[in-house]
């Protein structure tokens, strides 16, 4: 396993480019070196893959033999004709064998930092352990072969900075910052003896750490959504109603009102990117609508006339396939009990999305369980209950980039995702097995993803030679 950083984010640049200005007149001492970015570890120049069958991410075909070439982090060939890289000594050639090359995974809602701690565990730790501890997590869920997730609540900014300096292996993360949500809404996990809120006050501690910001009125919605896009989100997140891990906020309930939602919709347009609702219900989902949100996630108590709206619309939803209470141990009886609401719905949300063809996208939703993340890739295969194996996959790698294109300029990652073609960035799979034919395969990617590849940069090369 090797790793290899990608480029700092703008954010950072700039405030290096100002330190660098200030301090022109200082001359360099020896601890200086220390704080300069990694350099770059040298390895080879490109990557040849020979003798693979591609699933590029949208035909529910196989390519025919195929060789595909990577140099720098992008796909430069694709050519069922032999490429000769003989003459070049920094290529390294991967031997297929005929196996199938796909693109690497993306997660569309995951909770970076929410993964491995106990909801006690995470309030009651310093933002360093939980740090380590979704590090060592990130890791676990490259290997995964979840090459991309989209962050959908918690301090994921310097986890991700980690990530693309090389720091450590991980996905990509798209973050959406704290999650925004009302007193007593879904990420409200205050006491009620810090009741009542004072406008201004003291922060509590889950706001303290990033995890999610209350706001109030359409004024606190603007400015905890500005804060988020200054810390480099490429979404949004609100919470619009009730949800499962909440003590205080029951499903059927509808929290930010219109004009809140929409001072969120109007801070992320004016920064040209989008607003996602955490939504359950008809209501919720409808008043989301309304306001200019542009994906709505989970909508597992939406009904039909909803389901038509988001069509009409063109909303996305962003939905998981909860068939079971894994996890659920780490939650009290209440919201247990709002859990298996949720699963009772499951059924139903993937029926009107076919029905009425609205924009799907595949995410897991895990919290707060070592256990159930180990299962990402078993919660993909799921989805042959509803979809053919090339649908599933389809989901969970061209159409989820599609998804992840929404946020325009605030792309922290500009460039092609979810596709096997020239000029895509190269995250790749190589797995022992047809998953065309068998989907099952994506549930154990310690035996069957043979290669993972992000960015031009291999984590893992267990092919026989």
């Amino acid at each position: 396993m090797s790793v290899f950083p990608a480029t700092a984010s703008n954010v950072t640049r700039s405030f290096r480019r100002l330190a660098t200005a200030a301090l022109l007149c200082i001359a360099p001492g020896p601890g200086d070196a220390a704080e300069r970015p990694p350099a770059t570890p040298q390895g080879p120049a490109a990557t040849l893959l020979e003798n693979v069958r591609i699933f590029d991410g949208r035909s529910p075909m196989l390519s025919p033999p195929s060789h595909v070439l990577v140099k720098g982090n992008v796909i430069a060939r694709v050519s069922t004709a032999p490429i000769d890289v003989s003459s070049d000594t920094a290529v390294q050639v991967i031997p297929g064998n005929g196996r199938v090359l796909m693109p690497g995974l993306i997660d569309m809602h995951w909770h970076a930092m929410l993964v491995r701690p106990t909801p006690v565990t995470l309030l009651s730790s310093g933002i360093g352990y939980s740090n380590l501890l979704a590090g060592v997590e990130a890791t676990a869920t490259l290997m995964r072969g979840f090459t991309t997730v989209r962050d959908m609540g918690g301090p994921a900014f310097d986890l991700k900075r980690a990530i693309d300096e090389g720091l450590l292996p991980g996905p990509r993360i798209y973050p959406s910052g704290a999650i925004i949500t009302i007193t007593g809404g879904h990420g409200d996990f205050r006491p009620l003896s810090d009741l009542p809120r004072t406008i201004g006050g003291m922060l509590a501690r889950v706001e303290q750490l990033g995890g999610s910001m209350i706001a109030d009125s359409p004024d606190e919605v603007r400015l905890r959504a500005r804060e988020q896009l200054m810390q480099g989100a490429s979404q949004i997140k609100l919470t619009a109603g009730g949800g499962v891990a909440s003590p205080f906020s029951p499903l059927d309930v509808s929290t930010f009102t219109e004009p809140e939602l929409r001072a969120a919709v109007e801070a992320a347009e004016n920064w040209g990117t989008y607003v996602c609702t955490h939504a359950y219900t008809p209501a919720s989902i409808q008043r989301s609508i309304a306001a200019g949100v542009r994906c709505i996630e989970h909508g597992h108590l939406m009904d039909d006339a909803t389901a038509r709206l988001m069509a009409e619309k063109g909303i996305w939803l962003s939905t998981q396939p909860f068939l079971d209470l894994g996890g659920a141990d780490a939650l009290g009886p209440a919201e247990q009990a709002k859990k298996k609401q949720v699963l009772a719905g499951t059924e139903r949300v993937y029926a009107l999305a076919k029905a009425y063809h609205i924009k799907t996208a595949f995410g897991t939703d895990v919290l707060f369980s070592q256990e159930l993340a180990e299962r990402q890739g078993a919660m993909l295969a799921t989805l042959a209950r509803w979809y053919t194996p090339a649908e599933a996959l389809t989901m969970a790698t061209s159409t989820n980039a599609e998804l992840l294109d929404l946020s325009g300029l605030r792309n922290p990652y500009p460039g092609k995702l979810g596709v096997v073609e020239e000029g895509a960035l190269a995250d790749l799979l190589l797995v022992d097995g047809n998953p065309l034919d068998n989907l099952d395969l994506v549930a154990d990617p310690a035996r069957n993803f043979l290669v993972i590849m992000k960015d031009g940069r291999l984590y893992k090369d267990t092919l026989p030679r």
